[in-house]
């Protein structure tokens, strides 16, 4: 995907007007493309009213705990007759972590082990990602919302905190909202999503037998056609590492345990189909699933950790939660869109000092 003009223009001008982000570290190279060229690919974030401020600046992982890469996966979990990789680790109260596009559970490397001391921590691949299976299914933020839903449910079996970074915070707000009696808090780290336009409703008039029966048919051949090379170019490890070291404004993290967490899964035989359909369907889907809405129905205390140097999502977004969702704390990061990866310790302190005071909170409600 190394340019988006690549598509038809009908697919550039639905991209265009979704203005969904598709930040991950198998996509970035692409992202980045886009911008030069101009193209707008924003992301979507949550708002509210600020209960802390503070900016946090950037330091290398040095010495930080890792997480050990295992190319065969650490746990899984049978949903819907798919496999599911997870990792847990630790005791205490329960926190789940939710991977980005094209990412998985090991992008919570350098998080996993410190958070670990104080909860009971857990990761998940997102079907479609990861070293979870990659069904060849239509693709839609509420099947990742039901994932997350099932897993609280038969695995963590007790309310937890959701921690999201990119498409994994929309997940994890959308699935606040369908379980908020499992759901003790949300944070999220540079979230995907949108804020609704009420007014940019448009009807879609019936097809007509020449669209229906050539020009569609003609299209998805040359869009199988374009994002089938750009995939094989994408997913290409020297690629990925350059593509890492553009996104990430300090490339100490960018290593070969990264660069092959991502390599791995992309060579699943069905890894090029489900990118063309998250591609083709997917990111033209998402207009009717908006922050405001999603915002509008959680009731649970809401952490904002922000890369404030984010070139897709920056924090003229989070501001916006801010304004509009009044359960907020917002912690400001020198960091692009995955400051849980490239600035690990300020982003673990500032998770767990968040975590203690629901914690807290938890304790004087039950006295």
């Amino acid at each position: 995907m190394s340019s988006i003009y690549a598509l038809s223009p009908s697919v550039r001008l639905e991209l265009t007007k979704t203005r969904l982000i598709v930040p991950s570290p198998l996509y970035y190279r692409s992202k980045c493309e886009m911008n030069r060229r101009g193209f707008a690919v924003k992301g979507i974030v949550a708002s509210g009213v600020p209960v802390m401020s503070s900016t946090l600046t950037a330091q290398p992982a040095q010495g930080v705990e890792r997480l050990p890469y295992k190319p065969d996966g650490y746990n899984y979990w049978t949903w819907r007759g798919h496999k599911i990789h997870y990792v847990v680790q630790g005791e205490g109260p329960p926190v789940v972590l939710i991977h980005g596009f094209g990412a998985s559970a090991f992008h919570w490397r350098y998080n996993i082990p410190e958070l670990a001391k104080k909860h009971k921590v857990y990761a998940l691949d997102l079907l479609g990602f990861g070293w979870s299976d990659k069904a060849l299914i239509e693709y839609d933020a509420m099947v990742w919302r039901d994932q997350v839903v099932d897993f609280l449910k038969e695995i963590v079996k007790e309310p937890a905190v959701l921690v999201g970074n990119s498409l994994g915070g929309f997940t994890a707000l959308v699935a606040a909202t369908g379980l908020p009696e499992f759901v003790n808090g949300v944070a999220l780290l540079n979230s995907a999503g949108k804020f609704g336009n009420g007014s940019s409703e448009t009807k879609r008039s019936e097809e007509t037998p020449l669209e229906k029966f050539i020009v569609k048919p003609l299209k998805e051949v040359f869009q199988r056609v374009v994002l089938g090379f750009l995939f094989w170019q994408a997913k290409q490890p020297a690629r990925i590492e350059s593509v890492l070291k553009n996104v990430y404004i300090n490339t100490s993290n960018v290593d070969d345990y990264l660069v092959q967490s991502i390599t791995r899964p992309a060579e699943d035989p069905n890894a090029g189909e489900v990118y063309y359909r998250l591609m083709t369907r997917f990111m033209l889907n998402q207009s009717k699933y908006t922050l405001d809405s999603v915002l509008g129905e959680l009731s649970c205390p809401l952490l904002l950790l922000w890369g404030d140097l984010d070139p897709w999502v920056g924090p003229a977004k989070a501001n916006r939660i801010k304004e509009f969702y009044p359960k907020t704390t917002l912690v400001n990061l020198q960091a692009g869109h995955c400051p849980h990866d490239e600035i690990p310790e300020p982003v673990n302190k500032a998770l767990l000092d968040w975590l203690s005071t629901l914690t807290t909170e938890a304790s004087l409600q039950t006295v």
